[in-house]
């Protein structure tokens, strides 16, 4: 039976494409399941000026904010009945476990809602200008937008972009993964169905190094949002700065996890659990560091070993809503998170609890093959007894592995827990469990990130801004009025209301001398 095979999305409709033809795996498999095609430059080139003269023409760019509103509702209507196909489409792509994306797509709605309530509600400001003037501002969107998402949640962070984007009045430019370019071709279908004007949104699967590098440079382009690895989104951010573009980045995570004393232990287990093993570890904000004080080190240390086995006891195939958790995404994931595993085995200072090998040999859950895909199983690392700070020398204690592998370490004082906790060039995500109010919001405004959850971790709103604290961990934050904002440009405009006499008395260069103004 021939494989389905996939196009450019480009002025409402399917076409082919210039480059390479690209294979989808099914990372649980390792079979090809489809073909899609990827972008030349010249098609990018082409692209990206049709969506700038559709931004010209104004169908959207000047459409009512209203008007915008009601498409945005619209697709929020037209993705809840599409569900069933796009999440198994992510499942087969991404090889997520379905019982995950059956919580996480239907929840995306929530974005479409969240910019079309903002842009009916929004408000302009009128400022309080000196004289007789009338000063107020509005929100233009800024043109041609490009966004760049990654594989392991590419239909979240497309529309997590594309929502307030397209909101703004913007023509949007996206570049899926080329691991994961499917959903966010049937995204565009949908968009086209909710009535957004054809050439407002083009989706251009590609490689990086060719279609990712025409788009950036493209001099058309006035923004770029991309998120991806921090070499990739400092090189993207070298390029759109020489275009005076405008330019947001969600880059790596080496999330810390701190337990206190005071912490109820079942929550923070659960808690680790979660952060640390959803979507395979595979998450920017992935509880990596696990930072837990030392009069509760052994106990977290064993039921964190009791939660891995029981998740691995359930690890089969993603089709499987009794299946805990999927594979690495790709083979060359695989490779990295071995890499780092067995680099940090290998200085003796380790102590592996769980884990530490990729899995082989058929599932206990359904008998399926393991040995076909990239699964990897929970890992949980913590120094040798000897040497007590040996962990914190390895990569894994640096380097962010995209894989369900945490390091645990202890601490006996809450200045030694910031600091570990701070001990990273990452700023993206970090959770404090404690049940001392005083004490979490104590620890909460000493730890450099972007987001700090108590008590819970991974929580997304679309409210709620996302966003790195420090540079390696990326530039602004998606969600939120901010998101909106740097969708935008501010326009500022001046009336002046004086009467005609006033106004004839403002001679600045008159024959009479006499007061003038100045601004």
């Amino acid at each position: 039976m021939a494989l389905p095979t996939y196009k450019l999305w480009v002025e409402g409709e399917e076409r082919d494409g210039g480059g390479d033809l690209i294979p989808i795996e099914d990372p649980a498999t390792g079979e090809i399941i489809a073909h899609c095609h990827s972008a030349s430059p010249s098609d990018v080139d082409a692209a990206v000026k049709l969506a700038h003269r559709t931004f010209q023409a104004g169908t959207w760019s000047k459409a009512s904010r209203h008007g915008r509103a009601d498409v945005l509702e619209i697709a929020a209507k037209l993705l809840q009945m599409h569900l069933p196909e796009l999440i198994a489409t992510e499942v087969a792509q991404t090889g997520r476990a379905i019982r995950e994306m059956n919580a996480q797509v239907p929840s995306l709605v929530k974005w479409f809602r969240y910019f079309a309530a903002l842009l009916r509600t929004e408000e302009r400001s009128v400022l309080p200008t000196t004289g007789k003037l009338h000063n107020f501002t509005e929100r233009r969107p800024l043109g041609v937008v490009v966004q760049i998402t990654p594989f392991n949640h590419p239909l979240l962070i497309a529309v997590k972009k594309l929502a307030p984007a397209l909101a703004a009045g913007n023509s949007v430019v996206l570049k899926p993964s080329e691991l994961t370019p499917i959903t966010s071709i049937i995204l565009a279908r949908i968009l086209q169905t909710a009535g957004l004007p054809n050439g407002v949104l083009t989706v251009l699967p590609g490689y990086g190094a060719t279609t990712g590098k025409a788009l950036v440079e493209h001099p058309l382009v006035r923004k770029v949002d991309v998120t991806g690895g921090t070499v990739a989104g400092r090189a993207i951010g070298e390029i759109v700065g020489r275009n005076l573009a405008k330019f947001t980045a969600e880059l790596g995570g080496k999330a810390p996890l701190v337990v206190f004393e005071q912490a109820d232990l079942d929550a923070a287990v659960n808690g680790i659990a979660f952060g640390s093993f959803i979507a395979s570890g595979q998450t920017c904000v992935a509880a990596t560091r696990i930072i837990v004080h030392n009069s509760l080190l052994n106990q977290v240390l064993q039921r964190l070993k009791v939660k891995a086995v029981s998740i691995m006891r359930r690890i089969g195939s993603p089709k499987n809503i009794e299946s805990m958790m999927g594979p690495l995404v790709s083979a060359r994931q695989l490779k990295n998170v071995e890499t780092l595993v067995d680099d940090a085995v290998s200085s003796g200072k380790i102590t592996i609890h769980t884990g530490g090998a990729r899995m082989q040999g058929v599932s206990r859950l359904d008998g399926f093959n393991l040995s076909n895909g990239y699964f990897y199983p929970p890992t949980i690392l913590s120094s040798n007894r000897d040497s007590p700070g040996g962990i914190l020398e390895t990569r894994i204690w640096r380097e962010e592995a995209f894989g369900p592998v945490i390091v645990v370490v202890g601490f006996d004082t809450e200045e030694q827990a910031v600091h570990l906790a701070n001990d990273s060039e990452f700023g993206l995500g970090a959770a404090i469990w404690t049940r001392d109010l005083s004490q979490a919001f104590r620890v909460s405004e000493q730890i450099d990130a972007g987001i700090v959850w108590v008590n819970t971790h991974h929580r997304n709103d679309p409210s709620s801004p996302w966003g790195g604290g420090k540079s390696s961990s990326g530039v602004g934050s998606e969600n939120g009025v901010d998101a909106y904002h740097a969708y935008t440009s501010m326009k500022s405009t001046i009336i002046n209301y004086a009467s005609a006499e006033e106004m004839a008395a403002e001679d600045w260069f008159g024959e009479t001398s006499g007061q003038v103004r100045y601004g």
